[in-house]
């Protein structure tokens, strides 16, 4: 997996390979200018404009800018420098590079330019404050990112574009949105959030040659899940493997008004590698879930034809779901009294892994000491509101920072949480941080996280623990999604479209 860092965390890591190592920050610095360098070539070069812009501020991102503007004028570019900062107030390894190229005699421009004199550049970089800053940008540097957003040509930001939090993704004022973002040695948790996402254009992380034993001694404690941390984790099927050996889950789900919710998530449950699903649902639905599913093994419960599940078929439920492998309770379920009765009777007496999805969450929501005092491994699954309900806060502060927020829910209940979003993100109980790579906005639709509900289902019933099951769930799930996308487009894309695709997403990743 590849590991993601804070701002802080990048900033130790940088005195360890500088104070124990003996690494001098110079030539971290040189790695980094260097390499930004060969982007920008890259992207000089359909244009033809040799003229670079690069706006550089105080510190070390500022002294990255200069590495890189040594290296494009040896390369016979035209550089533009624009220095937001007294020069008595450059400091450090940035004060070097600037002193050398005072000495090509590079002219520098001290404070910001006048718009009507400046010509039409093939690239501007944006070195001006990087992943160090925290608070919203003012003044000339306000001035310099409206100025950078306004002018016609690409933009490169170095480690973040300014105007972005470095470890939140938060955008509090003015920010440049940059084309491509290269970011120094490893990820920064910051760039993988909305609304950052949208001002960084592509990632590139360039290797500045940090020793491996910095991240040993300062280890991350948040990854990005990609394609091979799937792959790896994927159950394999004996030749001689029979339904019962691969994989037997329950799924107690749907109301009147929503069976299309637990028939999305059984199905997906089968078409997700289980040998064998069985539904709970109120019996007074039986000919629209019989239409709806032919290889799922229904159990009607009785319902008085009132339309939903309640604590009467407990025993029957009980017995039913002891048999399987794994358990999830919630898509369509509504969350009417009774119902809400029989979830929380579950929830005492269940120990098999289980998963919670959408009412199965609200119902829980009412009372969450039900959720704490359950001895099953657990996974929930919210969306934002569903998670701020359970957490008694607003949705608003649950996307301020959805890391923190996931990770919070997670220890408070003991249980892996799959915060759902673009990007969804996995916590742990421990404090460990997943987050997903696959995944796209057309996924943004009614039903979609029931697929997923049911995927994740499937994969604790085929054997596998409740994090590897929900990271690999997660990752597979934004792939079908992905898939979908390629023949439905984002608007056109429906649950049952990635529920389809799901096949295609796992003989992607298995190879067969």
């Amino acid at each position: 997996m590849q590991p993601i860092v804070t701002p802080q965390q990048m900033a130790g890591l940088d005195r360890y390979a500088i104070e124990t190592l003996a690494i001098p920050g110079l030539l971290l610095m040189e790695n980094a200018g260097r390499g930004i360098a060969d982007t920008a070539v890259q992207m000089i070069a359909p244009s033809g404009n040799r003229l670079v812009h690069i706006f550089c501020g105080p510190g070390n991102n500022g002294g990255d800018g200069y590495v890189v503007a040594r290296h494009l004028r040896n390369q016979g570019y035209e550089i533009e420098l624009f220095i937001l900062a007294d020069r008595e107030k450059i400091k450090g390894d940035g004060l070097i590079n600037l002193q050398i190229l005072e000495k090509m005699d590079q002219k520098l421009h001290f404070g910001l330019p006048q718009p009507a004199g400046l010509k039409k550049p093939g690239l501007i970089i944006d070195a001006l404050l990087g992943t160090g800053a925290k608070t919203p940008v003012t003044g000339a540097f306000a001035q310099a990112v409206e100025l950078i957003n306004e002018m016609d040509a690409p933009v490169l930001a170095i480690d973040i574009p300014t105007g972005v939090n470095a470890e939140t993704g938060a955008v509090e004022g003015p920010a440049v949105k940059a084309d491509v973002t290269c970011t120094m040695a490893l990820l920064k948790s910051g760039l993988l959030w909305p609304p950052a996402r949208e001002y960084c254009g592509e990632i590139q992380v360039k290797d500045i040659s940090l020793p491996h034993q910095a991240l040993q001694a300062l280890p991350a404690d948040q990854w990005l899940v990609e394609a091979a941390d799937a792959a790896a984790r994927l159950p394999l099927r004996r030749r001689d493997a029979y339904k019962n050996q691969v994989g037997s889950a329950a799924v107690v789900a749907g109301s009147l008004g929503f069976c299309g919710a637990a028939a999305l998530s059984a199905a997906a449950c089968l078409r997700s590698g289980a040998g064998l699903c069985y539904l709970a649902f109120p019996a007074s639905l039986n000919t629209v879930m019989a239409a709806k599913l032919t290889e799922v093994v229904l159990w009607p419960m009785p319902d008085h034809d009132q339309g939903f599940l309640t604590e009467e078929g407990l025993k029957t439920v009980l017995t039913m779901i002891n048999n399987q492998h794994a358990c999830a309770i919630g898509p369509g379920l509504g969350q009417e009294a009774s119902t809400c009765q029989l979830v929380y009777s579950l929830l005492e007496q269940l120990t098999l892994p289980l998963v919670l999805d959408a009412d199965g969450l609200n119902i829980c929501s009412r009372n969450t000491a039900a959720l704490k005092n359950c001895r099953a491994d657990r996974i929930l699954t919210p969306h934002p509101g569903e998670l701020a309900r359970l957490l008694n806060c607003s949705t608003a502060e649950i996307a301020l920072d959805r890391a923190s927020a996931a990770r919070y829910a997670a220890k408070m209940f003991n249980a892996v949480v799959v915060l759902k979003g673009g990007p969804t993100c996995i916590a742990a109980p421990d404090g460990r941080l997943y987050i997903n790579s696959t995944g796209n906005p057309g996924m943004a639709t009614a039903g979609s996280g029931d697929v997923l509900t049911g995927l994740i289902v499937s994969l604790l019933a085929q054997g596998l623990n409740s994090l590897d099951a929900a990271l690999t769930g997660v990752y597979v799930h934004g792939l079908a999604g992905d898939s979908a996308k390629q023949q439905f487009g984002e608007a056109g894309m429906m649950a049952g479209d990635i529920l389809n695709k799901l096949a295609d997403a796992l003989m992607t990743l298995k190879g067969y």
